[in-house]
């Protein structure tokens, strides 16, 4: 038994090592080399429909040069064309700033006015990007034709700021006439709102009918966001969501493969690029039939998107297709009041039905605490009291152990050359002593889930950023400046150790003393959050421990 506890201990330290290694190696853009990703398998080499057909059926492949694109079925790619006589019109409202090129009316920079950036604190956040060093924009056009695509120059009207007293600013962009069409693109922004509303109306100035087709796509290059940790790594690149396959994440290296396994068409959902704590999508209403496409367009280019027919346009005559575009932090009351899903590109990986109510119970306690910092230590003290007596069951099984752990050092010293006795005389003491060498171990695993859950929800919220605590700790999404907390997290788990009865195995004691102080050089590159999540749990069960040793009679032995 004793050396079932010992495998179990070297099983958990390896697999951290594992998944330690994997994090480093999927943070540098590499495969993972031990894990399996955490996207379902890609169905490879199925054959693409052939582009060109009616909206159900394109799927839209990358094209080099806007003449490439013109034909029917074929989104063009997301590059920028040669240099035009193109205007940056910039917009304002309480929480956003936007730049939108009249070249196409699209959506090339986005700064979040309430949010801070990661290393320069005294300048807003930019999530969208058009400069030397980053690509990240949303556009919108026409094919089946020789139609408006977000390369054509268009003519802004409209505002370029929201006034006082009012909860709307309206920007139009109106295209020239392009092959009997002329597209409208009306962005609506609202308020104390990061999402907005984006009406296509399409216009018939020619004299036979038309019939195009509107696409919708995000433009992103597929770098890692700037800052993001080497030590843990959060999702980065595009998503798809159907009411019948839910959310899918899609790598990069999948698109560039032509191994992208997702829904191609649905009637519903939304497409999104996703990174750590910051997320932009295009959305459609339901009953809308949508093909469902992500490309790689240039050699570090990757758009995701949508395509829905708008049917047939009669001469003289318009149609408008509404839209919706997001752009702003993963807020989850926000997400979710925008569309149905959308809270799901803050992702909770596979304990997403435990990680939602713990982040409902820990936004209800900031409510009440109004500090991010303490809600957190509040939500561990009623997690550690949800789990009390299966934790008193733990620790009172170890207590045992640690009380006999003098009688079993001694057989083991008299049966050291006599294996299998040794093995039998263990077994006859735990009957006797009525212990049982695993009754530490299960309570404990037991609860795993749910603190995993906590770590995902505690990582993922946007609502740590930039967030402080006490003291010194500003920010409890970014590492302790003074090392304190980890400090603090070594001590704490150090004796915890000592509490533990010592492992009868001198190899297995010493792995007992040292895995703390490794795990301690990986909590100096973590959150405050989370190194305080862990300090709180720490102390909690040193306390509930230390008094169950001394009830027993057994500390210090």
């Amino acid at each position: 038994m004793n050396d079932i506890r010992r495998t179990i201990l070297w099983v958990v330290f390896g697999f951290s090592l594992v998944l330690l290694w994997d994090q480093w190696q999927v943070y540098n853009g590499r495969n993972p080399t031990f894990l399996p990703s955490t996207k379902p398998p890609a169905t490879a080499n199925a054959p693409a429909p052939a582009a060109g057909g009616a909206a159900s059926s394109a799927v839209p492949q990358a094209s080099s040069t806007p003449a490439a694109a013109s034909g029917a079925g074929a989104v063009p790619d997301g590059k920028t064309a040669a240099p035009t006589a193109s205007e940056r019109v910039v917009v304002t409202t309480d929480v956003l700033k936007l730049t939108f090129d009249t070249e196409g009316g699209s959506l090339i920079q986005s700064e979040f006015i309430q949010h801070d950036d990661l290393t320069e604190k005294d300048k807003p956040f930019i999530l969208l990007d058009q400069s030397p060093n980053r690509y990240y924009v949303a556009q919108t056009g026409l094919i089946g034709g020789n139609f408006p695509t977000h390369k054509t120059p268009m003519h802004f009207t409209g505002e370029r700021a929201l006034k006082d007293g009012a909860n709307e600013l309206v920007l139009r962009f109106e295209s020239v006439d392009l092959g009997g069409v002329k597209l409208v693109k009306t962005w609506t922004l609202k308020r104390g709102a990061y999402d907005m509303a984006v009406r296509h109306e399409i216009v018939n100035t020619g004299a036979a009918p038309v019939s195009p087709q509107l696409y919708l796509q995000i433009v992103r290059d597929g770098n890692k966001p700037p800052g993001e940790s080497s030590f843990y790594s959060t999702f980065t690149g595009p998503a798809v969501y159907t009411e019948a396959k839910k959310y899918q994440k899609i790598e990069f290296k999948d698109i560039e493969n032509n191994k992208a396994d997702f829904v191609k068409e649905s009637p519903n959902g939304y497409v999104a690029m996703v990174q750590h704590y910051f997320a932009s999508a295009w959305l459609l209403k339901d009953g809308i039939q949508r093909d469902l496409f992500a490309r790689k367009v240039d050699n570090n280019l990757y758009a995701v998107g949508m395509i829905t027919p708008a049917g047939a346009v009669a001469p003289g005559t318009a149609k408008a297709i509404d839209a919706e575009f997001f752009v702003g932090p993963q807020a989850e009351k926000t997400l979710e009041a925008v569309a149905p899903g959308l809270e799901l590109v803050k992702d909770y990986g596979i304990f997403t039905i435990i990680s939602k109510p713990l982040y409902w119970l820990l936004d209800k306690l900031h409510g009440i605490l109004g500090n991010w910092g303490w809600a957190i230590v509040a939500l561990v003290v009623l997690l550690k009291a949800a789990f009390y007596w299966l934790n008193a069951k733990a620790y009172a099984s170890m207590a045992k152990m640690k009380a006999i752990n003098p009688k079993i050092m001694e057989m083991r010293e008299r049966l050291k050359e006599k294996p299998q006795e040794m093995q039998q005389e263990m077994m006859r003491i735990y009957r006797e002593e009525k212990v049982n060498p695993m009754g530490g171990c299960f309570p404990i695993l037991i609860q795993i889930p749910v603190f995993i859950a906590l770590y995902w929800v505690l990582l993922s919220s946007v609502e740590m950023r930039h967030a402080p605590w006490i003291g010194w700790i500003k920010d409890l999404s970014a590492p302790d400046p003074w090392f304190i907390l980890p400090i603090v997290m070594t001590a704490t788990s150090l004796f915890q150790t000592w509490l533990n009865p010592t492992p009868p195995d001198p190899m297995q004691a010493k792995l007992m003393w040292i895995m703390p102080l490794a795990f301690s050089v990986m909590f100096i590159f973590f959150p405050a959050g989370l190194v305080l999540y862990w300090i709180t749990n720490n102390v909690l069960s040193i306390a509930q421990q230390w008094f169950i040793n001394k009830r027993l009679g057994v500390l210090g032995k």
